[in-house]
């Protein structure tokens, strides 16, 4: 099969827009800030086994990698760091490195953390002693390190201001600017959940964003700086359904570098987790295991002598990365890459001249009940079932190796979010596009029959318009079988029924993309005050009141109060909740307001501080409206 160049186009119902989507790209020009010929990185052997010890311990980076980071620590998974002795390590440049152990917080293993960092292209070799007493076993091995390619002088994408039509503004929350959400049918199930999405990059603001089923915005982390969020869902952590995304700043070559956050119905951050090993987290996905364990995709582009695969010799490849990673500590308690467990032969994209070759762009983690792991990579066209302990490969679905024959309509080509479900069927947001193979993107599930080895499609979900995004995208399956497919570089939503009709269908402007969408139940509470701003009508006799409380879900009302001074503040009149952002009218002029934020009880939820209204001519200078 001929490699691809990609090219990067959304078309959705007849409309062609170029999209400066995050992912799947394969970025603009970078200036190749290196000197000398690059290493030969490309590895010999793909078949690495993490074990040792008979199968007892895993490590990481795993014997005969060739993808180590030059921080990287070394882990050892699999029993009490109490049993892990006499480690020592040696680089054939660097010398001993003295160190540390470290133990995980989940008591099954710790990391060495060396003292300083290895030198690029170096060999590790790594001795230690497991076990207590006559069951101690001595273990060797070595792993290489690779040479980073620089990405500090590496941009973003571009981005533009979105016309005004595309958003919205609050006089309350002066600044903000919310990308409008409409719904083109309306969800006939009202205890339905809310829309959970991202904006950016693109044009418009950048941020994370709750919307109602009927498309009202309900909480707008907007962000600067440059930075994006992405990835935004509901998971369980500690107990409570908490919002987790990624935030920080996307590159041009088409993958992020910041971190994960957990944060609750308080709109609290209550977990921070960064990459390990020297790596940064990156966008493409944020997954909870419970006991502390969390999951995360790290890019790492490393210089490579790519003419063996028909590329530049002095060129640079992106490898990716699978981190287990400790919340409580940090620590990388297991760490999986593609670069040598999977050929490059399989890319579906060709090795370009001047920028990092994305061969294999990882855009999904789905971990398992019985610790294996189950990746969707988009540039090879293929899904794969990774042992966690071994790190090998145990089946694949899809690509130019797929483990099972593909039956009629199982072909993915550029697919994101590959999910086992529980009944053991596989599912994808195939995108078909960059460039199109498909006429159309769809959601799929997949049934895998491993007597046979055979794949059949199950079911397919397609827009009435049609609709082909030309990256990012997912499907979640809820617990009444509909899926809920989020259209990535489109920003658009869908619900389907198992049979495929449509149920929900809602869009953000179509230039700006949303990553994934997921519907979830929420009830969110801010604990910081609602925000009030208020001015006077033209003839300076009415005051006019505005009132928003970010991220609250259960507003039905406002209390409007207002007085001669903050401490004569008397209730006024009592408004419904009639969006985001809510409107009152006072007919006499009052020297301060303030507004609560009532339940559909009639119960006060939270009260705002006082303000001071500004006259008409004043509420046009600088505010939202």
């Amino acid at each position: 099969m001929k490699r691809r160049s990609p090219i990067f186009v959304a078309v959705a119902a007849g409309l062609a827009a170029t999209t400066l989507a995050a992912c799947g790209s394969s970025g603009g020009k970078t200036d190749a800030a290196t000197q000398g010929p690059a290493p030969n990185c490309l590895p010999k052997s793909i078949v690495h086994d993490a074990a040792l010890a008979g199968g007892k311990v895993n490590v990481s980076p795993a014997p005969g990698s060739v993808t180590a980071n030059p921080d990287t620590q070394i882990s050892f998974l699999g029993v009490p760091v109490g049993e892990i002795h006499d480690v020592t390590v040696h680089g054939s440049e660097s010398g001993a490195h003295e160190g540390r152990m470290k133990g995980y917080t989940q008591g099954d293993g710790g990391s060495f953390l060396p003292s300083k960092p290895f030198h690029a292209g170096e060999q590790v070799s790594v001795h230690a002693t497991i076990g207590q007493g006559a069951e101690a076993k001595p273990v060797s091995y070595s792993f290489e390190v690779d040479t980073p390619y620089p990405t500090a002088s590496v941009g973003g994408f571009p981005t533009r201001t979105a016309n005004p039509s595309e958003y919205e503004s609050f006089r309350s929350l002066p600044g903000v600017q919310a990308p409008v959400m409409t719904v083109t049918k309306s969800d006939e199930d009202p205890a339905a959940g809310d829309v959970f999405t991202t904006t950016g990059p693109g044009p418009g603001k950048y941020g994370a964003l709750i919307y109602t089923p009927a498309g009202r915005l309900v909480w707008f982390d907007q962000l600067s700086g440059g930075k994006v969020a992405e990835d935004l869902n509901v998971q369980s952590y500690e107990g409570a359904q908490d919002l987790t995304f990624w935030r920080g700043k996307v590159l041009s070559l088409g993958f992020g570098q910041g971190e994960d956050v957990v944060m609750n119905s308080h709109y609290q951050a209550v977990a921070k987790v960064k990459g390990g090993n020297g790596l940064k987290a990156d966008l493409h996905d944020f997954q909870l295991a419970g006991d502390g364990v969390s999951y995360n995709t790290a890019f790492n582009p490393i210089r490579c002598n790519l003419s063996s695969a028909e590329g530049p010799v002095n060129g640079a490849i992106i490898d990716t990365a699978i981190q287990e990673i400790d919340m409580a500590t940090g620590l990388v308690r297991w760490e999986w890459h593609s670069l040598d467990h999977v050929s490059t032969e399989e890319s579906e994209v060709a090795p370009p001249e001047g920028k990092p070759w994305d061969w294999f762009h990882i855009n999904s983690i789905d971990p398992q009940a019985n610790g294996d792991v189950f990746i969707s990579a988009r540039n090879t066209w293929a899904g794969y079932e990774i042992e966690e302990r071994s790190g090998k490969i145990l089946w694949q679905l899809g690509g130019k190796k797929s483990s099972f024959k593909l039956g009629p309509g199982t072909t993915t080509a550029w697919q994101h979010d590959g999910r086992i479900q529980p009944n053991g069927e596989v599912t994808y947001f195939d995108d078909g596009s960059n460039p199109p193979v498909h006429s159309q993107s769809r959601a799929i599930r997949v049934a895998l029959d491993f007597k046979t080895h055979e794949a059949s499609l199950t079911s397919s979900f397609t827009h009435p318009s049609p609709l082909l995004a030309a990256s990012q995208g997912n499907m979640q399956v809820l617990s009444n079988g509909n899926a809920v497919v989020g259209y990535g570089g489109i920003g658009a939503v869908s619900e389907y029924a198992p049979n495929g009709s449509l149920l929900f269908d809602a869009h953000l402007p179509l230039d700006m993309p949303s990553y994934r969408a997921y519907r979830h139940p929420w009830h969110g509470e801010p604990l910081t005050p609602p925000s009030v701003a208020a001015n006077l009508n033209n003839t300076g006799e009415e005051t006019i009141v505005h009132m928003s409380w970010n991220g609250a879900s259960d507003v039905a009302s406002w209390r409007v109060l207002a007085g001669g001074s903050e401490s004569s503040l008397k209730p006024q009149v009592t408004v419904p909740s009639s969006g985001f952002e809510s409107e009152a009218i006072l007919t006499r002029k009052y020297a301060y307001v303030q507004a609560q934020a009532l339940s559909s009880s009639g119960q006060v939820l939270k009260t705002s501080k006082a303000a001071k209204p500004v006259s008409y001519a004043a509420s046009f200078e600088g505010g939202g409206g």
